[in-house]
């Protein structure tokens, strides 16, 4: 049986507030995203794995597999019966896209078993159509990466929803989760309704900025553009001593920080694995609050949602 797997993203980038994400890989190799197996079945049945299966809604109907079954098989008018298999790797409300992950995961899968009846704009605009009604609003951030992979822009035109753009590679990504949720509805819900002109032309500064570097190969200009203007200075106070570990981090060799996605997950980037390990070292040190908080070093994944084998190393 073919098992979609979907890799955790971060969304927003920091200076890229709803129009930037990237699909992340721990560099351990270890699984860190949701995994999904469809059969057919006499009727639906959804059956839920994982480490996180425990923190997914009892009433199927409510649960982000179901409804991008119900979605798909409606646009599709699909008769026949599923039994899926959600297996939840990634904390709810932690920052990492762990609905995008199911989303994608999900959609994914049923499109294969299905003889990919929809091309991957279609697809894709399926996946923030069910994000939209989780979230309260249609954000591409996590389910594009995730689905696609790299570090995707969200352009939403007419004819394309997402572009990828050219990343560092040699940049290391250092992601942790402190082990307590952070609602997406919350996070959003603290932000102004409105900017000041001074704020709006120091985001576009920022991300005209990182985007040019990105293209033009500088590093440090990049780096250096990875301010967020918009949502962090309201969402800093949401998670615990965020300016200490700032600061920390910064000495300890950190050229880039910042909030993954809503929160509480914070990510940091360097270009050394040397210091790429201390940080992680602060990290599960300082910032992890419970047994089940984690911190992992990783990359860019390049390759978004594909098939996998009993082992996870292996890509069919």
């Amino acid at each position: 049986m073919t098992k979609i797997y979907a890799p955790a993203s971060i969304g927003n980038l920091g200076v890229g507030f709803d129009i930037l994400g990237a699909a992340i890989t721990p560099i351990n190799n270890k699984l860190l995203g949701d995994c999904v197996s469809i059969k057919l079945s006499k009727k639906f049945k959804l059956t839920n794995i994982g480490k996180f299966s425990s923190e997914l809604p009892k009433l199927y109907k409510n649960n982000i597999a179901w409804k991008s079954w119900s979605i798909f098989s409606k646009k599709l008018k699909i008769k026949k019966n599923v039994h899926i298999t959600l297996e939840k790797n990634l904390p709810i409300s932690s920052g990492l896209g762990s609905s995008a992950s199911s989303i994608v995961s999900t959609l994914t899968a049923l499109n294969i078993f299905f003889k990919n009846p929809l091309k991957k704009n279609k697809l894709l605009y399926l996946m923030g159509k069910i994000e939209k009604e989780i979230s309260g609003g249609k954000h591409y951030d996590n389910v594009a990466p995730s689905y696609l992979g790299g570090v995707r822009l969200i352009i939403e035109n007419e004819k394309k929803i997402s572009q990828k753009i050219k990343y560092f590679k040699n940049w290391y990504w250092i992601i942790a989760w402190p082990g307590i949720k952070l609602s997406t509805i919350i996070s959003r819900s603290i932000l102004p309704k409105k900017y000041s002109r001074k704020i709006c032309i120091q985001h576009s500064k920022y991300i005209s900025c990182f985007i040019h570097a990105s293209y033009t190969n500088q590093e440090n200009l990049a780096s250096s553009s990875i301010k967020d203007v918009l949502a962090e200075p309201y969402r800093k106070k949401l998670i615990k001593n965020f300016s200490q570990h700032k600061k920390r981090v910064q000495k300890l060799g950190s050229i880039a920080f910042g909030i993954s996605g809503s929160g509480p997950t914070i990510f940091s980037i360097c270009k050394n694995k040397k210091i790429a390990k201390k940080i992680k070292k602060y990290f599960l040190e300082k910032y992890i609050q419970t047994k089940n908080g984690f911190s992992h070093i990783c990359k860019i994944d390049s390759v978004g949602s594909r098939k996998i084998g009993n082992n996870f190393n292996e890509i069919i």
